[in-house]
């Protein structure tokens, strides 16, 4: 036992073998690569790579491409499509809108030839009523025009020389018996050719119509213009 013992603890030494760092690969028949046939098909597979990712990208590129492209046309002609609609819509509107203009505008001279007529006639209408009027208060109160005529004279620059006032016979006649003072004063003379409601100042140096006659044409040129002044405004 203790020739054993002494074999177990004191055992001879052995050397140890480490395994190789790399490997090269073997081939394909078993037989191992040389460092410079490794490196060259190390190579050759980072070049394939390298090839088929490029390649892969430039697909993936051109379809994403043709994607936006697509998108983008897509819109684009909607846009534009959207925009030819109008026009060619609005073009074809004012052709068919045209014929409706035309009579609108027919319709609106129509309009304007009437309510041209209505104030015509409505003028007409004024004047018949006064000149009525008129005449029957001279016919009342004939002494009326000698408040015209008293008028007439205050706006002259200086009292006149000589006067005399034209009358129609009717109304000298029923002038002289309420204001026979002034037949003698202002010379009232009865005149044939003077109508009714007319009256004629005659001075050295003027004559002067101051009848009514010319006091309604002034008033009807001021009431023709306030009617035809509002349809003057809304024409333009």
């Amino acid at each position: 036992m203790t020739h054993k013992h002494q074999q177990l603890t004191n055992p001879s030494p052995r050397r140890h073998a480490f395994p190789p760092l790399r490997r090269p690969r073997p081939q394909s028949d078993g037989q191992p690569l040389d460092a410079a046939e490794y490196q060259q098909q190390l190579m050759a597979g980072f070049q394939q790579g390298i090839s088929d990712g490029f390649g892969q990208g430039m697909e993936q590129g051109k379809e994403q491409g043709y994607q936006d492209g697509l998108n983008q046309g897509r819109e684009a002609g909607l846009i534009q499509g959207r925009e030819d609609g109008k026009r060619i819509a609005h073009t074809e509107f004012m052709l068919a809108a045209r014929p409706l203009d035309d009579l609108i505008a027919q319709m609106q001279t129509q309009l304007d030839e009437h309510e041209q007529r209505r104030r015509s006639e409505l003028l007409q209408l004024v004047e018949k009523v006064t000149r009525q009027v008129i005449r029957c208060e001279l016919a009342l109160q004939p002494t009326q025009l000698l408040a015209l005529v008293e008028e007439a004279l205050s706006g002259l620059p200086e009292a006149p020389k000589r006067l005399r006032v034209l009358l129609n016979p009717l109304e000298f006649s029923r002038i002289s018996e309420s204001e026979a003072e002034k037949v003698s004063e202002w010379g009232l003379v009865g005149d044939a050719t003077i109508a009714e409601g007319e009256c004629r100042i005659v001075t050295e140096s003027a004559e002067m119509d101051v009848g009514c006659a010319h006091r309604l044409e002034q008033c009807m040129d001021v009431l023709s213009q306030s009617l035809t002044g509002p349809q003057d405004e809304s024409a333009t």
